[in-house]
């Protein structure tokens, strides 16, 4: 028999798995040793510097780097980006919400639904077929969806979340 309350059970709990504050503690998290390329504030339990979680290239990469191979508009062919799971991300700073709004060099920003975290698997991505991406080539961090592996996120809604050269995300 179909029990939608206890389905519903399930998913509340999975989500709250996912998205609630970690075995990492704030004494846990590293303070960076090189060049700070990311700041996380807004709605975070683990911090390092204050009120925000700072990371340089070497702590992004100590998380556990993946790749994804994707056609994007921005580049021709297939191109393989490397970077962190956005969910390892979150789930290491405790991140909280609904929002991630992910600030670029040019203060350009973007609203991101944290649901995307779970729900397409995109990345942070440092570095592109295997080099580090410089500020010039859309780093130090792009925001990176599997395009290819689902066709739905070829449209202009997931190409607009894709901001490069993003240093800052605050978590709402």
């Amino acid at each position: 028999m179909f029990k939608p309350f206890r389905l519903l059970h399930v998913i509340i709990v999975s989500y709250c798995i996912l998205f609630s504050v970690t075995a990492v503690t704030a004494d846990a998290l590293p303070i960076p040793s090189g060049e700070v390329i990311l700041t996380i504030s807004g709605n975070i339990a683990n911090t390092n510097e204050g009120d925000t979680a700072q990371f340089d290239r070497n702590m992004l990469e100590q998380i556990g780097l993946v790749d994804i191979t994707t056609t994007t508009p921005w580049f021709d062919g297939e191109v393989t980006f490397a970077g962190v799971l956005a969910t390892d991300l979150l789930r290491l700073v405790g991140a909280q919400g609904e929002t991630i709004r992910a600030i670029a060099l040019n203060d350009y920003e973007v609203e991101i639904p944290l649901s995307d975290a779970l729900d397409t698997g995109f990345i942070f991505a440092i570095k592109r077929n295997g080099e580090i991406m410089s500020v010039r080539d859309k780093g130090p961090i792009f925001v990176i969806y599997p395009f290819d592996s689902n066709s739905d996120l070829k449209n202009q809604t997931y190409y607009g979340r894709s901001a490069w050269q993003v240093t800052r995300l605050i978590i709402r």
